[in-house]
């Protein structure tokens, strides 16, 4: 089978709240599909507001994949997203329907079109250690031996982001090459499938950052703290999770924690996520083959859908 003989997926990404759930919707709805979500907090139950989790109506009228399939206390690695996604991608196709992969977790995009490097098992012993050593030193102080380890791997992760600095650690102990060496040396798999790459995207960072302000607000204002309250209260549940990681959730688990006050968590929140899309802005620019569409433009769903199928 030619690439052009393959079954064709709408893979759109973005940065966060560019838009790409709506758009999603109309594509799917237009193109009889179904929406696989490229979202590492959407699968968390009970995770609604700040996530900006599709509602249920919008779930009801295009059916929806990976969203709601977990409980906060899980983990969800990058592996299972991938088996699961390619799952998805061969059943939707044989129903005869367009799979539409949509979100914002580019290392989930990342692993399903370039595949995944052959890494160690987690070794416990290992990790039991480095969190030892960022309970006494704290996580900077780890970010700046990785940063002499492994450069690349360093620029890439955020010093408060202690999943992936603990990873790129432990493959390092474990194996005494870098996390980036294993990566490079890793193969593009042969895709069972043909992507249509979407990016959308404000017109500037500035009219980006004006509407993560706007969003944060408006869902303060649907109760956002309150839906974090109630995973704070479970009692199962802490920070180094990577549900309560996820972006806001931090930053409101530190406020119930009474380590800032309110107007200093909506700054840190804020802050955060812009932060966060700034880091999704360096992975998207890798994607040159993508189509780059305006999120605020006229006529953007027509363009896309003239896009897409122009491509199928």
């Amino acid at each position: 089978m030619t690439a052009a003989e393959l079954p064709p997926v709408v893979v759109l990404m973005g940065p966060t709240a560019s838009g790409k759930s709506r758009l999603a919707i109309e594509l799917a709805d237009a193109l009889n599909g179904e929406i696989v979500s490229v979202d590492s907090s959407l699968v968390y139950r009970g995770m609604d507001i700040g996530t900006a989790k599709p509602t249920p109506a919008e779930r009801a009228a295009v059916p929806h994949h990976l969203i709601d399939i977990l409980d906060p206390s899980e983990v969800f690695s990058t592996g299972q997203f991938r088996d699961q996604a390619l799952a998805l991608i061969a059943a939707i196709t044989a129903r005869g329907r367009v799979p539409v992969l949509a979100g914002g977790t580019m290392l989930y995009f990342n692993a399903l079109l370039r595949g995944l490097a052959e890494l160690p098992s987690a070794d416990p012993a290992i990790r039991r250690e480095i969190e030892a050593r960022a309970a006494r030193e704290g996580w900077p102080t780890l970010h700046a031996e990785l940063a002499r380890l492994d450069p690349p791997a360093a620029a890439r992760i955020h010093p408060n982001d202690p999943q992936r600095l603990q990873r790129a650690l432990e493959v390092f102990y474990v194996t005494g090459r870098t996390l980036s060496d294993l990566c490079e040396g890793s193969r593009t798999p042969v895709l069972p499938f043909r992507p249509l790459r979407l990016v959308l995207a404000p017109s500037s960072r500035a009219v980006l950052a004006e509407r993560i302000a706007e969003r944060f607000r408006r869902m303060l204002e649907e109760g956002f703290l309150q839906e974090v309250e109630v995973l704070y209260r479970r009692g199962d549940l802490n920070e180094t999770l990577p549900s309560i990681r996820a972006v806001g959730y931090r930053q409101a688990w530190t406020y119930l924690e009474g380590e800032c006050d309110f107007e200093c968590f909506v700054e840190r929140a804020i802050i955060a996520t812009r932060q966060f899309a700034k880091r999704q802005y360096t992975w998207l620019r890798k994607e040159t083959e993508a189509t780059w569409l305006e999120s605020e433009a006229l006529g953007l769903i027509e363009r896309a859908m003239g896009e897409v199928k122009a491509a199928l």
